[in-house]
């Protein structure tokens, strides 16, 4: 049996704990990114209307997104309406839909400011070529809108992946909950759990997410020239 942090940390338990705690927080991200990604690209496309209806209800949508705090809709999703309303949500479900509402509208505004950045010029030239909207956005805007939203959208993911940490609040049995309670098991016998153990989920986001950053600054430079 372990009697120091580092110690515990060669156990081969407590690493399996925590990579099944790991698979939870990677569960929760890759359904809330790709959900994300789907209605944001959608949202973003809508909010290039000129509508100023669809302007004013986007605007409100990504000023609350942005001021409200994840935490606080996580609180109100899986504490508030879930029992307000009888719904039988758990805090996964709930996690999913904080994190979709809230990386939605991040993308959405990435996608929309992608599409408008295209010089119009270009579209101008397109339309005297007698293509369709649908040809302009296939040919036209959506490639060059990919190619500058792709690293701003693996920000995005990285900075969720992260967020999903807050979800140990809501009694999610994720890496940084398992990390706790293999500490307090511990906390007898290995006062310093603490140090070792969160110091092996920060490695553990930084494997997850140092990847996708340098990804992402590889295609900015690559596609900036």
């Amino acid at each position: 049996m372990a009697s120091t942090g580092p110690e515990l940390l060669l156990e081969a338990s407590t690493w399996i704990r925590l990579f099944q705690g790991l698979a939870v927080t990677l569960t929760v991200s890759v359904f809330s990114v790709g959900l994300s990604m789907i209605l944001g690209v959608i949202l973003g496309v809508v909010m290039t209307s000129k509508n100023p209806v669809v302007h004013w209800v986007s605007q409100i949508y990504l000023e609350f997104g942005r001021l409200m705090p994840q935490l606080v809709l996580l609180f109100i999703v899986y504490f508030g309406f879930a029992r307000t309303l009888g719904l039988h949500l758990s805090g996964f479900q709930a996690a999913v839909i904080v994190f979709t509402f809230w990386g939605a509208g991040e993308m959405a505004d990435l996608v929309r400011g992608a599409i408008t950045s295209i010089p119009l010029h270009q579209l101008e030239s397109a339309a005297s070529l007698s293509l369709s909207k649908t040809q302009i956005y296939r040919f036209v805007i959506l490639p060059q809108a990919f190619r500058r939203l792709l690293p701003q959208a693996m920000n995005l993911v990285t900075r969720m992946i992260k967020t999903t940490s807050l979800i140990v609040l809501i009694g999610v049995v994720e890496v940084t909950k398992v990390a706790q309670q293999i500490i307090e098991a511990q906390r007898l016998t290995i006062p310093n759990a603490a140090l070792w153990l969160y110091l092996a989920v920060l490695v553990l986001y930084f494997l997850l997410c140092f990847p996708l950053s340098k990804w992402a600054e590889h295609l900015e430079g690559r596609w900036s020239n």
